[in-house]
């Protein structure tokens, strides 16, 4: 049977899922009678819930007699990884373009990534039963942004079923077969040994059967019962069942040349199979593996802790049990002196970092905090060694190291043309540099800016929703390292350093930064008897400082006249009482309080 291997890329809600729910319902891949919700793909409750991919999904149909594999990727920008793979495993892409909304940051951002990896992508506009379609004029966008010719582009209405049969002949017509993948192109030399070669382009977990791998098929075949190897790690498995998701698992006697499927391993962990590994058997030449494999990088650092301190050992548990289908969620342990003992998380994204907190909390129902996310530093010691720093409590003293580096991002930002001023000001405030300016229509354009990282990871999404009046989408990819003028602010609280708030700052917005700091505990920390002092300090140097006053007694109420120095004598009684007071009175911050802060 001929094979036609596919995927669908776009931006976030431009109805990718529901345009594969049609697929599986005109293919009879599932009876219309049995799809009893929407996104048929997205299994898990908070995809659902958000009516977002979270979770790649490969699945196989059939129409007019040609096999189609199908795989529904993530729209966001922080599982582009995932995507990456998963577009290696193909050989044609369908580009879904909102009709209402038009092209979106990270639909460029996608589209670029599927011409990267050679494959064939078919334009299609989403949504055009919307009143609020514009059809013709998406379309000469898209022309005019990307070259795909508008009577190429075709109208499709994911949720009405209407030209998605149209779609599906196209898709048998215009994508290539398997023997023209990109990787076989390529890399013609990875094939020379003649060993069967699978690459793995996702892993999950399931209590039964231990980590299932999706795999492509690119060389020989993959067959039940056989003992394999994974060439990156050289670790060695069993076959123990392989098979399509159709979309349920179905088991197979083989996966052939050319097929997407699974195998089940037994690992027990998905560290142990990652994605971008390839498959072959014990004896292959371990140099000849296919390429694109590479470690998974957090962008973004955070600690997490329990509210109770009782439940540390449960939070232990709900990070074990998500890192088993999570290979790219990372974390250690590490003790705080406000927070008690927590963990220090890494991130691919906000994204990430909000759905991993909102799982916790609600599959295992725990009450957590999660600190500021923060970037990790490298730093060139004197000795001439390098040091990642991920908390800025563990940053060396400022003698011991030369240089500090800080990861930079290029961003690309599409919004109506009337808020570029806006959108350009929020960019130059974060430390942006403006590289680029392309109008992409008559109303909209893309700007494109070179920004750290740490400028973008906290609320500065939220203000480009705010300034754009929620029209901007935006997507990034790395740059890599530059030097910074940086150094860590430390807060204290009556003298004494509190480790979980220190950051790494811009050295010029340490005034800024601190201020607010500092006025943001002044209303958490209750008065005592003694004044105390809240101070940002870079080093020895003093950046920014609030007071909180002292609780004081009316020492004069009981009297009613007499000298003046009745009442000077009180007051000096008092004052040297609260000189004494602050010289040994210590400032406990309550944890309530504390956590009250990080969440604001």
């Amino acid at each position: 049977m001929s094979v036609r291997n596919f995927c669908i890329i776009a931006h976030i809600d431009h109805g990718k899922s529901t345009l594969a729910d049609r697929f599986l319902e005109i293919t009879g891949t599932i009876a219309q009678r049995d799809m009893k919700r929407g996104q048929m793909l997205d299994t898990m409750e908070l995809e659902q819930e958000r009516g977002i991919t979270i979770k790649l999904q490969p699945v196989r149909m059939e129409w007019q007699g040609v096999q189609l594999n199908l795989i529904d990727t993530p729209g966001h920008v922080d599982f582009s990884y995932e995507v990456s793979r998963s577009l290696a495993a193909c050989e044609g892409a369908i580009l879904v373009v909102d009709a209402t909304q038009g092209i979106e940051a990270q639909t460029l951002a996608n589209v670029y990534l599927a011409l990267e990896h050679g494959l064939e992508i078919i334009p299609v506009l989403n949504k055009i039963d919307l009143p609020a379609a514009e059809p013709e004029r998406r379309a000469q966008e898209i022309e005019e942004l990307l070259g795909f010719k508008s009577e190429d582009i075709l109208h499709v209405s994911a949720k009405a079923g209407t030209n998605v049969d149209q779609l599906l002949d196209r898709i048998v017509a215009e994508i290539p077969p398997p023997e023209e993948n990109f990787i076989f192109q390529q890399h013609k030399e990875v094939f020379a040994d003649g060993e069967p070669k699978a690459l793995i382009f996702d892993s999950t977990f399931d209590t039964y059967r231990g980590v299932v791998c999706s795999v492509r098929v690119f060389g020989g075949r993959i067959e039940k019962g056989k003992k394999y190897r994974l060439m990156r790690t050289g670790t060695q498995i069993e076959a123990l069942e392989v098979g399509c998701l159709s979309p349920q698992y179905t088991p197979r006697p083989a996966l052939e040349e050319g097929e997407v499927g699974y195998i089940v391993t037994g690992l027990k962990n998905v560290v142990d199979a990652r994605v971008g590994d390839t498959v072959s058997t014990v004896k292959a030449t371990p140099e000849l593996v296919l390429p694109g494999y590479s470690e998974v990088t957090p962008f973004v650092y955070a600690g997490i802790y329990p509210i109770e301190g009782d439940d540390f050992p449960l939070l232990r548990k709900a990070l074990e049990k998500l890192s088993l289908n999570d290979a790219s969620l990372q974390y250690a342990a590490e003790h705080s002196g406000a927070l008690g003992h927590g963990f220090r998380v890494g991130f691919l994204g906000l994204l990430h970092l909000d759905i991993i907190q909102e799982r916790i909390e609600r599959e295992f129902d725990l009450n957590i905090l999660v600190t500021a996310p923060s970037v990790s530093y490298d730093i060139l010691l004197n000795s001439g060694e390098r040091q990642t720093v991920a908390n800025p409590s563990e940053l060396p003293d400022r003698s011991l190291w030369k240089v500090m580096e800080e990861p930079w991002m290029k961003i690309g930002v599409m919004c109506p043309t009337e808020m570029i001023g806006g959108v350009m000001t929020l960019c130059t405030e974060r430390r942006g540099l403006s590289k680029n300016i392309q109008y992409t229509g008559a109303e909209r354009a893309e700007l494109t800016f070179e920004i750290p990282l740490a400028s973008i990871v906290t609320d500065f999404y939220d203000d480009l929703k705010s300034i754009s009046s929620g029209y901007a989408s935006m997507s990034y990819e790395p740059l890599g390292l530059r030097e910074g003028n940086l150094a860590r602010m430390d807060i204290l609280v009556a003298g004494d350093r509190v480790d979980a708030l220190s950051q790494i700052v811009f050295k010029p917005d340490a005034h800024k930064i601190g201020l607010e700091w500092c006025k943001k505990l002044k209303e958490i920390i209750p008065r005592a008897q003694f004044a105390i002092a809240i101070q940002a300090a870079i080093g020895g140097k003093i950046v920014a400082r609030e007071t909180i006053s002292a609780m004081r007694k009316d020492v004069t109420a009981k009297l009613y006249g007499g000298d003046v120095t009745r009442k000077n004598k009180l007051l000096n009684k008092q004052k040297k009482g609260k000189k004494r007071l602050k010289q040994f009175g210590k400032v406990t911050i309550p944890q309530n309080a504390f956590f009250a802060m990080m969440k604001k």
